[in-house]
């Protein structure tokens, strides 16, 4: 009878927690990248769940970051890349969520797991990834396969190439003409990348992030960018191309990460679970045109993903690939090699 009860207990406290789960009222405050998540999953997850969900977002890791640390509180997730949730988890500003804990942990491609802090998936989930290349416009510039190729054309046309305004994603790229890694510590390697942007800047039009609308135009011909903006390739393919440059390129991966003292922690673990659903994982990447980390979600996608070169590059590529890692004081190096540029 004990042994019954205990059982008896246990369902009830099941179907008791199944019962919260489903009509999990209350809020959730997401924090995010522009841009970075269909609009449509906000949506299913709100009226599944009986969630008023809000979206406030931002342009880099460092402009969320310095948020948080001065006091921007009432947010529940986060979207840092990789380093920035190492620094972010060594900071204390995360607390574990136990994803690989949840349902659906089982589709997620363990190869994602990159975190230094985090390698087993205790506090945060991976999101997605995807190559930083370059958008260009074909009537301009027809074929394009190189970051050579694309510093030649800003040199014989000064100011219709654009660089992203991101110390680690610029200098990365001087890093990698350089032949050095975009993680050196070396203040002699990036001393060189510096030179080498510095060298290349009279040509470029614009340290910027919104270059879609001007590429498409033609008032840019060709900037440094996102794979995201794929999804503008796709729809408009005679005109643009995207290209991961044949010399290597930066790759980038965000995770979703709970943050220390949210306010609606159960509604975002809600949340991180309904993002390892298959079907809601391929409706993400098909909007976002990013690389995915849930591997079944692969065979839902539409085949002009699937077989997408810059979406899903080759293994020779990948190899070409390089992903930020956190450095620590030694970022201060990169700061102020990135200062110089963008004063000079």
């Amino acid at each position: 009878m004990k042994r019954m009860l205990t059982r008896l207990a246990g369902v009830a406290s099941i179907l008791l927690l199944t019962t919260q789960m489903a009509s999990a009222d209350g809020k959730l405050s997401l924090y995010n990248w522009g841009d970075y998540i269909n609009p449509e999953l906000i949506d299913a997850f709100s009226k599944e769940y009986k969630v008023d969900v809000t979206l406030d977002t931002y342009s880099t890791n460092e402009e969320m970051l310095a948020r948080i640390q001065a006091g921007a509180s009432g947010y529940d997730l986060v979207w840092p890349s990789v380093h920035m949730h190492d620094i972010m988890q060594k900071l204390g500003l995360l607390q574990a969520a136990h994803p690989n804990q949840m349902p659906g942990w089982e589709n997620i491609d363990k190869a994602a797991l990159r975190s230094h802090e985090d390698p087993q998936g205790d506090y945060c989930l991976p999101y997605a990834w995807g190559a930083v290349g370059i958008l260009y416009n074909k009537k301009l510039i027809p074929d394009l396969k190189s970051w050579r190729q694309f510093f030649d054309y800003a040199k014989a046309n000064p100011g219709k190439v654009t660089m992203l305004d991101d110390l680690r994603e610029t200098l990365g790229v001087g890093l990698i003409m350089t032949g050095s890694s975009v993680n050196s510590r070396n203040p002699e390697e990036i001393e060189k990348a510096e030179a080498f942007i510095m060298q290349q800047k009279p040509n470029i039009g614009a340290f910027r992030y919104d270059v879609i609308p001007l590429v498409t135009s033609g008032d840019i011909a060709a900037g440094h960018y996102y794979v995201g903006g794929v999804l503008n390739v796709l729809q408009n393919p005679d005109l643009l191309g995207f290209v991961i440059p044949e010399e290597g390129a930066t790759m980038y991966q965000e995770d979703v990460c709970l943050l220390e003292g949210a306010p609606n922690s159960e509604n975002a673990e809600l949340f991180m679970q309904f993002l390892m659903r298959p079907e809601n994982a391929a409706k993400n990447s098909e909007r976002l045109t990013n690389g995915v980390v849930n591997t079944a979600a692969v065979s839902l996608l539409p085949d002009n993903l699937k077989t997408n070169p810059s979406i899903n590059p080759s293994p020779e590529v990948r190899a070409k690939l390089q992903i930020f890692e956190d450095l620590g004081k030694d970022l201060r190096v990169y700061t102020r090699a990135w200062d110089r540029i963008k004063t000079n």
